[in-house]
């Protein structure tokens, strides 16, 4: 990746990358997770609560990484094999997978799929009758044959294991490849020498096997996983106008009919409700309720909050702000941490100046209130309900209810100026 951020920590679509495979075994039921780190521990901060960790010591391969997690599996249940750069395997695909294990009666079964381009992926290796013999990896030249080379049906990385029986064989891995390594593929080598039955279950789907070993497989991975967000959102009710250009995050919820428009980014935990529109614009972590109206290009930052048919309209910026039901903010305007009552309008180029160069502000503004253009607000201040307050004013004081505001400099005409301002010659 050639990065200094772990190659699972990346983000994909609001999500690290590591969480994928996470989530889709929790959704498909799996009892106890437990994810594989490095000493550093780098993976501790992001996984979901319940999750256990297992580190290994050295990087010494998947074998490696399974026998730091052996401690902690049970031998009397299936276990559960993914890895954390395959992200878009899906809680389906891990319930068909297990189907198919305990139908099949093997010790040991994969997820396969056949690639047009297997290049760097592990080869599934077939018998005369079909069966699973062996994976063969292909990390290093010297790996595997040409002849192993040509096959395309490889490995997900994705297994099931009866506990006992991997539990029997991790002991049995050697380095003997060109990595150097201890591979888990062995593991299936080791047991069918013993007897036991190993399974290949093929996925027809490829988009849930992708693996990402650099920022180009991300970068196609993260537009496979952004299409199917993009399609349940619209499945469920959500019109999105042009998908190809429409950015959603994982964890986003949308309401039915509600309507996105191209060059939108919706980040982060944001719930947007029924019957809204937004328009070429960036939201994070915020809340929609129904029949708001956003953008276009409007910025609304963490902690905001728009009730029931609020607007707020082209070149606004709005943090950590609660506005109003039916309340509007129309254009060029910051409101930043700002409490705005039911059915207020604040004017154009309204300003809330929050930050005193030490502290953050809070500004109250009331119900129907009316803000002309150019209004500063600085906080801390309250407007009370039906207020209003006079184009280019900067308000420091409160101002009641009913009133108006006024915070200016009378305005005086110096007459003659301009011929005493002539242009310097040049």
């Amino acid at each position: 990746m050639r990065s200094r951020t772990p190659k699972v920590l990346h983000d994909l679509c609001g999500r690290p990358m590591v969480c994928w495979p996470v989530v889709a075994a929790l959704e498909a039921g799996v009892g106890d997770v437990i994810v594989v780190d490095s000493p550093a521990r780098a993976l501790a901060e992001v996984l979901p609560d319940g999750v256990r960790l297992a580190v290994q010591e050295r990087s010494d391969g998947t074998g490696g990484a399974v026998i730091a997690a052996s401690g902690q599996l049970d031998r009397g249940s299936a276990v559960v094999v993914l890895s954390g750069d395959v992200p878009l395997v899906s809680a389906g695909a891990l319930e068909e997978l297990l189907a198919a294990h305990g139908q099949s009666g093997a010790a040991a079964s994969i997820a396969s799929t056949t690639l047009a381009n297997p290049s760097g992926y592990g080869r599934v290796v077939r018998d005369e009758e079909g069966q699973l013999e062996r994976i063969v990896e292909t990390k290093q030249g010297g790996d595997a044959s040409d002849a192993e080379l040509e096959i395309k049906e490889v490995n997900s990385g994705i297994y099931v294991f009866d506990g006992g029986a991997l539990l029997d064989v991790l002991g049995q891995l050697t380095p003997d490849n060109a990595q150097g390594e201890l591979y888990l593929p062995q593991t299936l080598e080791l047991l069918r020498a013993g007897g036991e039955k190993i399974a290949a279950h093929r996925i027809e789907d490829e988009r849930l096997v992708l693996g990402v070993n650099d920022r180009v497989q991300l970068a196609r991975v993260r537009g496979l996983a952004q299409q199917a967000i993009n399609e349940r959102h619209m499945r469920a009710g959500v019109s999105i106008i042009d998908p190809a250009r429409t950015y959603i995050d994982v964890d986003v919820q949308i309401g039915a009919d509600t309507v996105i428009e191209p060059a939108t980014t919706i980040k982060g935990a944001t719930r947007v409700g029924s019957g809204c529109t937004i328009r070429c614009s960036y939201l994070q972590d915020c809340v929609l309720e129904d029949g708001v109206n956003v953008g276009p290009f409007a910025y609304l930052r963490p902690g905001t909050v728009l009730r029931e048919d609020a607007k707020v309209g082209t070149f606004v910026e709005v943090k950590n702000s609660d506005i109003g039901r039916g309340s509007k903010v129309p254009h060029l305007s910051y409101i930043g941490d700002a409490d705005v009552g039911d059915g207020t309008n604040l004017g154009a180029a309204t300003i809330t100046a929050n930050y005193d160069g030490r502290e953050k502000h809070r500004t109250s503004i009331g119900k129907d209130v009316r803000t002309s253009v150019d209004t500063t607000l600085v906080a801390p201040v309250s407007v009370g309900d039906g207020a209003y307050t006079a184009a280019g004013s900067v308000i420091t004081e409160d101002v009641p209810p009913g009133a108006l505001g006024i915070a200016r400099e009378r305005q005086s005409n110096i007459e003659g100026y301009a011929e005493r301002h002539e242009e310097p010659s040049r």
